[in-house]
């Protein structure tokens, strides 16, 4: 199977960590008169040099929590309490400057946050750092180094950078390649809930590598995965269903499963999903379903979409060629518009 194109991981790491980091930032607002009196209180400790009140006016600021939106404010007060040493402010204000929101972009008072955060034991800090080093971005690439700063994060506990730290271990990236322990990571990840650790699992135990071959596990972990949107997992499911290993044969779900990665834009599932309206097997057949499908995973680069579709064009009419074309400038027009 044709690996799909795909963000590189620093930057799916990256989006992950700032996901959860979001979270950690979230507050609570109150009554509008009651928001007033508690901004103004925080406004006012501020002002005298209060650390903590000085993020939480960044993060108001930041979020349009109580207050209208404003970027150089939440910058200045992220700033101020940054230089007293709040390690959350330090994190937001390398934010700040690695997206160029209320400062210009820089990347270099970037890592220097993030690095100052992360000596203080910030967990997303630390993952930060060891995005950097492991991709090679904005720091000099460095395994042993994006090994130790994961293993920091990983020892809070924290699912991404224990997922990462699997594949450390997994590829002997900054440490001794080590089967057993990076299926200890990974399986710690995964018990957090982690998709693409779950994922890692449940290959591992399909193929065998490094765990006894354990179809049913699979499909555990897979499904887990899935249910959470990871389209490998979503294809790696159908294709368990298509051969039957570890679960029954069903059509029917081998499609559920190819079309809700396919719907994400993942070539892989695209193409698979166009072979079932091909071949007719758990969607009715039809041939303008299975043009579309195999045109949108060639547009991708996929070349057995390409084959298949010029393959099968030789069936049609010009009116069933045109009328595929339109429906898939239509769902990409979708996709489009909802931000894929």
């Amino acid at each position: 199977m044709k690996p799909p194109t795909l963000p590189t991981k620093f930057f799916v790491l990256s989006f992950a960590i700032i996901l959860t980091a979001c979270d950690s930032n979230r507050t609570a607002s109150g009554s509008a008169g009651n928001a007033t009196s508690a901004f103004e209180d925080r406004e006012k400790a501020a002002i005298q040099g209060d650390a903590d009140a000085q993020y939480e006016l960044g993060l108001r600021y930041s979020g349009a929590i109580d207050v209208a939106k404003n970027d150089d404010e939440a910058v200045k007060w992220f700033k101020k309490a940054a230089d007293q040493g709040q390690i959350k402010a330090q994190y937001n204000l390398a934010r700040c400057y690695e997206d160029g929101t209320g400062v210009p972009q820089d990347f270099t008072e970037a890592v220097k946050w993030y690095r100052k955060a992360a000596d203080q034991g910030d967990v997303f800090g630390q993952l930060m750092l060891g995005a950097y080093y492991s991709e090679g971005k904005r720091l000099a690439k460095d395994e042993a180094e994006a090994f130790k700063w994961y293993r920091k994060a990983a020892d809070q506990e924290n699912a991404i950078a224990q997922r990462e730290l699997g594949l450390c271990y997994d590829k002997g990236q900054g440490v001794a390649k080590d089967e057993a322990k990076a299926v200890k990571w990974y399986r710690k990840s995964a018990a957090k809930g982690f998709a693409k650790a779950q994922s890692e699992l449940g290959r591992r135990c399909h193929l065998g590598e490094g765990v006894p071959k354990d179809d049913i596990e699979a499909v555990k972990w897979f499904r887990k995965a899935a249910d959470q949107g990871d389209a490998r997992s979503q294809i790696h499911l159908g294709l368990c269903y298509e051969k039957g290993e570890g679960v029954p044969k069903d059509d029917a779900k081998v499609t559920k499963w190819y079309r809700k990665a396919a719907e994400q834009g993942n070539a892989d599932a695209q193409y698979f999903l166009g072979s079932s309206y091909a071949r007719g097997e758990g969607v009715p057949k039809d041939e303008v379903m299975a043009y579309m499908w195999f045109n949108l995973a060639a547009a991708l680069g996929d070349d057995g979409g390409a084959k298949s579709r010029d393959t099968l064009s030789k069936q049609m009419t010009n009116e069933q060629i045109a009328e595929a074309q339109r429906m898939g400038r239509e769902w990409q027009s979708k996709q489009d518009g909802a931000g894929h």
